[in-house]
């Protein structure tokens, strides 16, 4: 072995483990696992026709701004509605009641998350609330389905 080779060595070493601590960080963040804690807030629902690829701990948005996450997910027996609970943190104590909630996609095809447009109501959303005006998730093979038989109808 020649001289001076174990320094370049110990280098390379470490440039790979910083690598692959680089790319642990990455993926944690990529998949909401970063922030395990459970922040005090309070839970309001939401109804929807369609939640497409929502999943819980999705982030839950209002101007941009990540204030909360879905909690839970399910399906109401009677209507076949999907029941979304929120957990809104208790900071954004002060968002109306007639806010608007759709589900939004980050990107052309990137994850699904919760978006809320505030209205004007005087009275606000408390623990318990139910948010009774929703956007369901568009759905892009439903869209590609839509235009497709329009253009076979065009063609007639």
């Amino acid at each position: 072995m020649r001289k001076g080779s174990a320094g370049v060595e110990v280098m390379v070493g470490l440039l790979v483990l910083a690598g692959a601590a680089a790319l642990f960080f990455l993926a944690m963040s990529a998949s909401n696992f970063a922030s395990f804690e459970e922040q005090d807030g309070y839970l309001v629902k939401a109804r929807f026709d369609n939640i497409g690829g929502l999943k819980v701990r999705s982030p839950v948005t209002l101007a941009g701004v990540m204030i909360g996450r879905v909690k839970t997910i399910e399906i109401d027996a009677q209507t076949f509605e999907a029941v979304v609970s929120l957990s809104i943190q208790a900071r954004y104590d002060q968002i109306p009641e007639d806010t608007f909630a759709k589900i939004l996609t980050q990107g052309l095809l990137g994850e699904q998350y919760v978006g809320l447009d505030p209205g004007g109501s005087v009275e606000l959303l408390k623990e318990g609330s139910e948010i009774t005006i929703t956007q369901s998730a568009l759905v892009l093979e439903d869209m590609v389905g839509q235009f497709i038989f329009s253009k076979a109808e065009e063609g007639k």
